[in-house]
């Protein structure tokens, strides 16, 4: 920690990098934790075959790079304004590039891509499910970066041999862009990465020997594992006409929860983006489910690591985005709520977006997308309808069991992400859960978490409380249906949702060698 009186006076700003799936942001926030100026550029989806999804990990770094220079003249500062860089990236995406070149090997395999599936079915079938949970809290799901680091060291000609000869470098996206910052003077990553790759045991803080056997993982590849608030170097000549400090680190999701101030046990958030996350804050102890969910490290900062508990729906503002790209009944995102406010209600319709299969709670990787209820009268109004009640219907999925496993009364639910700005959904999400639904007047609170972690890394804050009270709530949505219809609504919902649960064929699966270690990747 750096003291207040060490912080040159020109020192007003943080800048923190959201590294996300269909988008690179970077958000120039001040010391009130308001927002001085953003920028952003889509990345591109590579569909290569039916359930794989790619990043060219080049442009993720040059859009990455383009950004921060766009919001830096945009708030009209320089980089020597600047007290420290925040990262928050899309999690479990995993990349592998060469350590002298740091050029990547291939294509960035994305947290939602599914041609692991078969190998976790094998691994499941040969009986790891236990070990692998004790260790990481984690359930055994091609969502997970280590069978994306297996496939890529399988099928890259001679990347195995020269994974093990130390040449080449794993990471997630916060790895890579840590990497590209310094000239590649740094390979690392924070704990709240690390804990979402099947590798990270949550008890030792370490890679884990006996799952990078299982999956087959040299150790030569794999980062150094840091907190998620200090300094790990700074930016290389010609990032930035001078160097900055890098300060701050962590996976989407609990930067998310950090940012919404959620420091107390209990206290969850829920972030609307791609997908639909939902945080709840642990403590000291990370708390194993018995619901599926995922226990995971919130963060380490202050010396101090601290757990949440964690349900991933795959497919949140992706429906509408499909709405938009797939079937053209919008013309951009924002038109939905509009659409979706044409009918009075979703005339019996029900769109289960199960488009790679189903998360938290279900974990069925062969659930596709399905509606029911359709009739003549059916109106591109009722399927927008449907299609955001669909998202709020599967937040309440991961609330119900979030609540159990806990044994908490979760009294609000702070929602974030830029679907939480569709006030149609919001309201619908309140009358759902039958829970106070609290949007802040920052819904950036992925970057805003990332800045807030190098702050205070760097004393650009003193404590939690100063950031605390930075928060401030926008809106808050309390719900106004009835208990009883609530359960009815959800109750139809579950029987669209079973209509769509195992219904891509499954894929033969070969059992593991003697000991699980050799899966054959597909």
């Amino acid at each position: 920690m750096v003291a207040d009186d060490l912080i040159p006076l020109m020192k007003t700003a943080l800048l923190a990098l959201d590294q996300g799936t269909t988008s690179s942001r970077a958000i120039v926030f001040d010391a009130a934790g308001s927002i001085r100026a953003q920028a952003q550029q889509e990345v591109r989806q590579i569909f290569p075959e039916a359930g794989w999804v790619e990043h060219d990990p080049q442009e993720i770094w040059q859009s990455q790079l383009d950004t921060a220079r766009e919001a830096l003249a945009g708030a009209g500062l320089k980089a020597s304004d600047l007290a420290a860089i925040g990262i928050t990236n899309q999690r479990e995406t995993a990349l592998v590039w060469d350590r002298r070149t740091g050029t990547p090997i291939h294509n960035a395999i994305v947290w939602q891509d599914r041609r692991t599936a078969p190998f976790c079915d094998a691994l499941r079938h040969a009986g790891h499910t236990d070990l692998v949970q004790q260790r990481t809290g984690l359930v055994i799901d091609a969502y997970f970066a280590g069978s994306k680091l297996r496939w890529i060291l399988d099928h890259v000609p001679d990347a195995r041999a020269r994974a093990g000869r130390g040449e080449l470098a794993f990471g997630t996206v916060d790895s890579w862009l840590v990497w590209n910052l310094t000239g590649g003077r740094a390979h690392l990553t924070d704990r709240t990465n690390a804990s979402r790759t099947l590798l990270y045991n949550l008890h030792t803080g370490t890679w884990d020997d006996d799952l990078l056997r299982l999956l087959d993982v040299p150790r030569e590849v794999l980062p150094g594992i840091r907190s998620s608030s200090e300094v790990y170097g700074v930016t290389a000549p010609g990032v930035f006409e001078t160097p900055v400090e890098l300060a701050g680190v962590a996976g989407d999701q609990q930067a998310a929860l950090f940012g919404q101030s959620c420091f107390q046990r209990g206290l969850a958030k829920n972030t609307y983006g791609t997908g639909c996350f939902m945080l709840m804050n642990l403590g000291a102890q990370p708390t194993p489910s018995r619901h599926q969910l995922l226990t995971t490290v919130a963060w380490q900062a202050g010396g101090q690591t601290e757990f949440a508990l964690e349900g991933s729906v795959f497919i949140g503002g992706a429906v509408v985005q499909w709405l938009r790209d797939g079937l053209g009944l919008v013309k951009s995102s924002a038109d939905i709520e509009a659409l979706a406010a044409t009918v009075p209600d979703c005339g019996g319709v029900y769109l289960v977006p199960a488009f790679a299969g189903l998360g938290a709670p279900h974990w069925d990787q062969y659930a596709r997308g399905t509606m029911t209820g359709l009739t003549r009268g059916t109106t591109a109004g009722h399927v927008a309808r449907a299609a955001l009640e669909g998202i709020a219907f599967q937040v309440a999925d991961v609330l119900a069991v979030m609540r159990q496993d806990s044994g908490l009364a979760m009294d609000q639910l702070r929602v974030d992400g830029g679907a939480s700005t569709n006030n149609l959904l919001m309201q619908f999400q309140a009358d759902i859960l039958q829970v106070p639904v609290v949007r802040p007047r920052v819904i950036e609170t992925t970057a805003l978490g990332a800045a807030y972690l190098a702050g205070l890394a760097t004393g650009f804050w003193k404590n939690r409380g100063e950031v605390q009270r930075s928060w401030q709530v926008d809106r808050t949505f309390e719900p106004r249906m009835s208990a009883d219809e609530a359960a009815h609504r959800c109750a139809r919902w579950t029987e669209a949702l079973n209509r769509a649960r195992d219904w891509e064929e499954h894929s033969s699966v070969q059992p593991p060698s003697p000991g699980g270690t050799r899966v054959k990747a597909p």
